[in-house]
């Protein structure tokens, strides 16, 4: 098991989920922490990776890193989305393992799961019908780095383990507007209307001197920011969203994430995950670090007939609980204090009108989650209008 002197290597420790993860092992006292900016380490470079765990000899490795972008950037650059994600996967699981790290925790997505499948949506539904085609190359690169987790630990014996978290939110989010999640864009373009409407162009020259939109700084005309801003559905106390507003979402703030994921590193094995799925961790072969023997799976290539089939070894990570978006702007409006108009252009699409994961999974392992919606959109606000300061 790990200890507080375990080095610790997180991959993407600058994202929205590796700094979270970062922060809470700190805030444990696992101070023997690794990490490389992209610029510092190219984890698509094989040579590259092999040359960091030569020199750095992790004891676990928290894999947050990944190519992510929007629906325009899934549809527009699809080699890129799977054969870059593939690469980040493989070198960094095959390193760890030719490195003989004992734990590694690898993050997905919850895009891994079918289109239409039932909801919520539970680990077995994993590849028993379509994917949505806008975000298949990613999906298919995450599925195939929990594969990779799972059949290292059935041939190996090694102790990777997979989750797969909803919608995040939470410090460090993505505020710009061409390419924000919902959530983040919601607030910012309330926050921008109660601006205008204010007549407070000291602060929106400040917003958008850090975030600027379609390269339109806090520099630029006045009739020039507010004509890019229409364009995002801003105006004088007034903010257009798409669609009906009746599209269910879950969201999961950051650093509850991060403390599921860090649970899940300190204290969860994989034979504990075996056994959820009603399967004896004894036959298994369940070594005393929690592993799985590798001399039991030695030359079986992943088969242990006494043990069936064995899959969806993953976990999902979520609060399974869900709102309509027009609830959520009803929430954001009341954190910003905005008192205008919010308006949706049901002439505009909707997306995906549910998607619930179970987390009965993630429940039996001893975690729940603790910041709910009201106050996370709350938490978040604060963040953002902290971020304007700086």
């Amino acid at each position: 098991m790990l200890n507080k002197d375990s080095k610790i290597y997180v991959a993407g420790h600058h994202g929205l989920v590796g700094s979270a993860i970062w922060n809470n092992l700190k805030q444990r006292g696992y101070n023997n922490l690794v990490g490389r900016t992209h610029q510092e380490l190219d984890l698509t470079d094989q040579y590259a990776v092999r040359q960091f765990f030569d020199e750095e000899q992790p004891d676990a490795v928290v894999l947050a890193a990944a190519f992510v972008g929007g629906i325009m950037a899934n549809s527009l650059y699809r080699a890129d989305f799977i054969m870059m994600n593939m690469k980040i996967q493989c070198n960094v699981i095959s390193e760890a393992y030719a490195h003989n790290v004992k734990k590694l925790l690898f993050l997905g997505s919850t895009c891994i799961y079918p289109k239409n499948a039932p909801q919520p949506m539970k680990e077995d539904s994993l590849l028993t019908s379509p994917l949505e085609y806008t975000n298949e190359e990613y999906a298919i690169a995450k599925i195939a780095g929990l594969k990779m987790c799972e059949s290292y630990n059935l041939q190996y014996g090694t102790n990777y383990i997979a989750v797969m978290p909803t919608n995040l939110y939470g410090p460090n989010d993505n505020f710009h507007l061409e390419n924000s999640h919902v959530m983040p864009a919601m607030m910012r373009k309330v926050y921008l209307a109660k601006l205008i409407h204010d007549g407070n162009w000291e602060a929106i020259r400040c917003d958008l001197d850090i975030r600027p939109v379609e390269g339109f700084s806090g520099t630029s005309g006045q009739d020039d920011i507010l004509n890019v801003l229409a364009k995002y559905g801003i105006y004088n106390n007034k903010v257009v969203l798409w669609g009906t507003g009746t599209p269910l979402r879950e969201f999961l703030w950051s650093e509850d994430m991060a403390d599921a994921s860090v649970h899940i590193l300190l204290n969860i094995n994989f034979s504990d995950i075996i056994g959820i799925e009603k399967y004896s961790s004894v036959h298994y072969g369940a070594s005393t670090d929690g592993a799985v023997d590798r001399n039991h799976s030695a030359g079986r290539g992943g088969a242990i007939p006494s043990l069936g089939e064995i899959r969806n070894c993953h976990i999902n990570v979520g609060t399974g609980k869900e709102l309509t978006i027009r609830e959520l702007s009803e929430l954001v409006v009341k954190a910003v204090g905005f008192e205008g108009e919010v308006e949706f252009d049901v002439s505009k699409p909707d997306g995906t009108m549910r998607k619930l994961i179970d987390v009965t999974k993630l429940h039996s392992l001893g975690w729940t989650h603790k910041v709910e919606i009201e106050d996370g959109v709350q938490k978040l606000f604060e963040w953002y209008q902290n971020s304007l300061k700086k």
